[in-house]
Parts: structure tokens; sequence; C-alpha cells
């Protein structure tokens, strides 16, 4: 090395020094992380630079020789492979370089570059020179670039969406398996093909009507709904999304496409559609004929009291047997439930128009107001923390049925002795005024009633005015109105409603 670096002094007419041209090779050495080691295979010798010595992390007075320096390459395969070509340069005089992995005197492991050439006198091998360079985070590096292209070459081959590249003429240069799946081709037939002529001939304007404005970087993606054409003829239905990959300078290189199967769910969501559509058919048609039914009935029942009644005033004698009375309280009993019916029709019969912005502290006080004979007699406490503000967004008469339903069964459905307390609060959340309406009163049995307390002629009490229908009216009131409501109860500790309806700014 040293007639190297001396002919590069003489070439520059610089000092031949000794000690100058030292000093230079270290400090060459050390900016290009570069050490030099020879061995003399006439003195059975080795030399080592002050670099060498460094990559090898010994200390500077270290005084090398053959065999240890070949015990500080790890053991099997870089030990082999570096005393193999150590030989060959010795007795074929082969010059090598090879990369290597070595374990420091510190016990760090490094991956270093080794150059070997042989020195000939006379045709015999006298020394072998070299350079070693540790190359430890380049290799690191290399491995960790190696990793990741791995890693997103698996995830683009496994990935559950289709993936493509295309080209800026369209043409496919690569695509993963799943891409592959959806459309039913091979790669190999799919490898160059103009992706857009898979489309269908409605969709088929879609990317190119986009991809001008992708070029030209005024998108950087865009994501539609798209059908193509399977091998087999079939259509599939997919989400694409098209992005652009542009090289260092932002010009476009390829498109990157994604397409998610959503055929599936397209067919179900179209079988939803015909399910709605038919019950909504469906709803009208039964709405319509309870309308009939509950009109033609109530003419029927109402003939039927009256003839009762005529028969009463007309022909008494008549009425004086034991079937009588029971004929009337069925025709009675016929005409309320006709009168039940036809207000539960009615509910889903009002229009959205009616819905309007109402104060609900003013109705609250106006429901109270219907019922102060009996709070005067039951002893009733009554407090009310509802801002005066508040409005919610309700049919009016809808929401004078529910508070009359709810305070009605507060102080119908109290404990005896025990006197009614009834609390009334309000707040506004995001979406809804949540109502609650406490009692003390008998309360009910959720574990046994849960799933009836909302039904059509359930009771939970013996009450002489108890018809089963308030809550279910109620309930169906506040639903169709967009709201909600939930129940907490406890037997002989009373009673929580929460009532959940729009407010004002929805």
């Amino acid at each position: 090395m040293k007639e190297l670096y001396k002919q590069l002094f003489q070439k520059h007419n610089l000092t031949t020094n000794e000690n100058e041209m030292g000093t230079y090779m270290d400090s060459l050495q050390e900016s290009m992380a570069i050490g030099s080691w020879e061995v003399n295979l006439l003195t059975n010798t080795a030399t080592w630079s002050t670099m060498t010595k460094t990559i090898h992390e010994v200390e500077p007075d270290y005084k090398p020789n053959i065999l240890e320096g070949i015990n500080f390459f790890l053991e099997g395969y870089n030990r082999d492979l570096v005393t193999k070509l150590f030989n060959r340069a010795v007795n074929h005089q082969e010059k090598y370089d090879t990369d290597f992995q070595l374990k420091t005197a510190k016990n760090n492991l490094k991956w270093v570059r080794i150059v070997g050439y042989p020195v000939i006198k006379d045709g015999v091998t006298v020394k072998i020179i070299g350079a070693l360079q540790d190359i430890t985070d380049k290799n690191n590096l290399i491995k960790s670039l190696e990793l990741k292209e791995k890693l997103i070459s698996t995830t683009f081959e496994h990935a559950p969406n289709g993936m493509a590249l295309i080209n800026l003429k369209g043409e496919i240069i690569s695509l993963n398996k799943s891409f592959c799946g959806f459309l039913g081709y091979t790669k190999e037939e799919l490898i160059g093909f103009k992706v857009n002529t898979l489309s269908h001939p409605e969709d088929i304007n879609i990317i190119p009507n986009n991809i001008e404005a992708l070029i030209n970087g005024t998108l950087d993606k865009f994501k539609c709904e798209k059908r193509y054409f399977r091998k087999d003829g079939s259509i599939i239905y997919c989400i694409l999304s098209v992005s652009v990959l542009r090289d260092e300078i932002n010009n476009p290189i390829h498109f990157i496409s994604q397409i998610i199967d959503i055929t599936e769910r397209k067919f179900a969501y179209k079988k939803v559609e015909s399910l709605l559509q038919t019950t909504k058919n469906q709803n009208e048609k039964l709405l319509n004929f309870a309308h009939i039914v509950s009109h033609n009935l109530r003419s029927h029942s109402g003939n039927l009291e009256m003839l009762l009644d005529l028969m009463t005033a007309e022909i008494p004698e008549q009425t004086k047997n034991d079937f009588f009375p029971l004929i009337k309280e069925a025709v009675i009993k016929l005409s309320e439930t006709i009168q039940n019916l036809n207000e539960v029709s009615n509910i889903n019969s009002s229009k959205k128009e009616k819905i309007k912005n109402i104060n609900l502290l003013q109705f609250v006080n106006n429901a109270l107001g219907s019922f102060r004979a009996e709070i005067l007699e039951t002893k009733a406490s009554i407090n009310i923390d509802i801002n005066d503000k508040t409005e919610v967004s309700i049919i009016p008469a809808y929401l004078d049925s529910i508070l009359l339903n709810f305070i009605s069964n507060a102080i119908k459905y109290r404990r005896e002795n025990i006197k009614p307390v009834i609390n009334i609060s309000a707040k506004k959340t995001k979406n809804y005024i949540k109502i609650n309406i406490k009692d003390n009163g008998l309360g009910i049995d959720l574990d046994l009633h849960k799933d009836k307390i909302f039904g059509l002629y359930k009771t939970f009490h013996r009450h002489e005015k108890a018809r089963g229908l308030g809550l279910y009216i109620t309930k169906s009131q506040i639903e169709a109105m967009g709201g909600k409501v939930k129940v907490v109860s406890q037997v002989n500790k009373g009673t929580k409603f929460t009532i959940y309806l729009k407010h004002d700014t929805n």
C-alpha cells in the first residue's frame, strides 16, 4: 500500500517523507473509513493500519498476527470463506473482494468489505496486501430496505383489496392475487392488458374523465363505484380508488388502482330496498284497511248501540232478560275497542308538516294544569327543572298526549298512603332533548314485564281505568316524531321514563 501512496506523492510533486506519508495515509483512511492490512508471507507477520485497528476495536498498540486476524471472523461460514480466499490468493495468486461478518474485540458484530491482492515476486506470492472497510451501516440500511421492500411486496401480493399498477397508457404492469381473483383472470392474462376495456359500457368514461386531473395534479386521487366484466361474463360491482405515483421532480410515473368487491353488498342492498318498498306498500295498504275497517265498524257499532237504546226506550219488556245486559256490555266494549284501534291507526297518518318548534316548559305547565284537581286531592309534589328557553321539534298534539299519559300514570299508580312526588326535568344533548319524568309510585316489575311494557293492551296494575293502551300509543307517537323512550323502574320504589325528542336545530 505504501508503494501506491508513494506514487501518488511523486505524481503531485509532494514530499515523500515517511512520516508525512504515514500521516496522510492515516488521514485518508480515516476520512474514507477504510483501513489497510498486510500479511508478509516471508516473515509470517501481519500489519494493520490505525483504521483497521479502529474497525476491529483493538488498542492502538495492538500487534496482530495471522491466526488472531482470522479468528475475528464469525466461526463457520465467514471464517471458512476468508480462510479459503486467503489461501487461494497465496497458492493461486487470485485477488478477492468480498463482504464478511466479524466480531470485534468489544464483541460488537460488524459487516466489513475486504479486498485482498497477492504481491508476487519471481512467480512466488510474498505478500497479501489489502483494504478493509466498515460497511455495517450501509449493510444494515440495505437489509432494512430489503425487509421493507419484502414487506411492501408481501402486503401488495396478499392484500384483500385488488391492487394493480397501471402505466400512463392504461396498461396493467403489475397486480396482486385479489385483483386477479376478483376479475377471474390469471396474472399472465392481465399483464399488458388495458384495464378500462374490462369496464361495463355505462362506466367506461369514469376513469378517462378523471385521468387528466390526476396527471396535472388537481386531484391526488379519486374514488367511485364501478362495474367490471369478469372473464366468465358476469358483472362485478367495485369501489375503485385511483391515485398517481410521481418521481422526484413530480412527474407522474404510473397509477395505483385499488378495487373492493361490493357485489354481494350491492345485491343485498337491492334486496333490502325491495323489501323496504314492499313493506312500505303493505303498510300503506294496512293503514288504508285500518281506516276503512275502523270507519265501517264504528258505524255498525254505533248503530248497534242506538238500536239497543231504542229497545230500552220503546220496548223495555224485551230487555228484561239475562241476555240483554250481556249484549249491551259486548256492544259497549266493541265500541271502545274500535275507538282504541282508530287512535292507533291515526298516529302514523300525521303529516310531517305538522311538526313544529315549541317551548317545552309551556307545554309541561299546560299539561299539569289539566291535573290540578288530582294534584290537590292527592297532595302531589311536582318538581320541574326545565330551562324556559328549551324548545323541541314535535307534533304539538302528540306532545300533549305524551305528557298527559305519563303524568296521569304517575298520579294514577301512586302508592297507598304515600304522597306522590313527580320530578320532570329536561336536558339538551347533541341530538335530542332528554326529558325525564320520575315518580315514587307502585313501579313495574321489569324482570317480569320488560318486553311487554309498551305492548298493546298490556296492564301491570289493577285499576278500573287501565286500558293497556296509553304506553303503546305514547311510544308510537314518540317514534313517529323520530324520538325514543326508555324506562327504569322498581316495584314500590317508582318509575322513571326518559323521552328523547329532537330539538329545534335538528
